[in-house]
């Protein structure tokens, strides 16, 4: 089962008008694992989660999410597999005029015909599973950024997803509260037995929580490495690879 593809991408090529982002884009998630999409900035990761999300179309290439091609799909079946997947944003994305609770009851009324009273449960559950018990009732104002991020995940894992999707989930993040947020990503990982994908640049979090990855290169405009982050430390002979996994800053 752990070895199973969950997400296969094939001949992928993302495009801006006519201007070319990354072509030829080539890899597979396994069910289970932490996959990193990695790269300096401007190498087009966040596009690439966009597209792997269902929010932007391929200018070639498939996209296939247990075996269905997302956009040879017909809508209802895209909208169905979209709705197995979480997504937690860049800053979050949390609604400041809404509480956390108000925050998670959005995709469980939206999706599900669970009653006011099961909402209730799910959401404080969530909110336990990430570490924020208790804060039901909080602004998103009220709390730091780095619970604004545990906040975003429990709402990003309401609907229970088969695939978690990160975009920069350390942005903005002091080191300690980075390593947390790794920590639970495992944990997380570990506990629902979800696939997931993040886009970083942060070494830290490349090291400690990827168990296999690819590298963007904006120059090639395509993928220039793939595997286990440590193992491509070790082995690559890319100076542009090792750059970028040895720099210090």
């Amino acid at each position: 089962m752990a070895t199973q593809a969950h997400l296969d991408i094939r001949n992928l090529t993302m495009a801006y008008g006519d201007a070319v982002i990354q072509e030829n884009l080539n890899f597979t998630v396994k069910r289970g694992e932490i996959f990193v999409i990695m790269g300096g900035s401007g190498c087009g990761k966040s596009t690439l989660l966009r597209h792997l999300i269902g929010l932007m179309t391929p200018y070639e290439g498939q996209i296939l999410l247990d075996g269905t091609d997302l956009w040879q799909a017909s809508q209802e079946e895209r909208n169905q597999l979209i709705s197995r997947c979480g997504v937690l944003y860049q800053g979050g994305a949390l609604w400041s005029s809404m509480t956390l609770a108000e925050n998670l009851e959005v995709p469980l009324k939206e999706y599900t015909t669970l009653s006011n009273k099961q909402i209730s449960e799910v959401i404080s559950y969530k909110l336990a599973l990430v570490g924020l018990a208790g804060f039901e009732d909080y602004y998103p104002s009220e709390i730091s950024g780095g619970m604004q991020k545990r906040a975003g995940l429990a709402r990003a894992i309401a609907l229970d997803p088969d695939i978690l999707f990160f975009d920069e989930p350390s942005a903005g993040l002091d080191p300690i509260s980075s390593r947390l947020l790794d920590d639970l990503i495992l944990q997380l990982r570990d506990s629902l037995g979800a696939t997931v994908v993040i886009v970083t640049h942060e070494l830290a979090s490349i090291f400690t929580v990827g168990d296999n990855s690819i590298f963007l290169d904006p120059d090639a405009k395509t993928s220039i490495a793939s595997g286990a982050p440590k193992e491509l430390l070790e082995t690559s002979t890319d100076p542009r690879v090792r750059k970028f996994l040895t720099r210090t800053t």
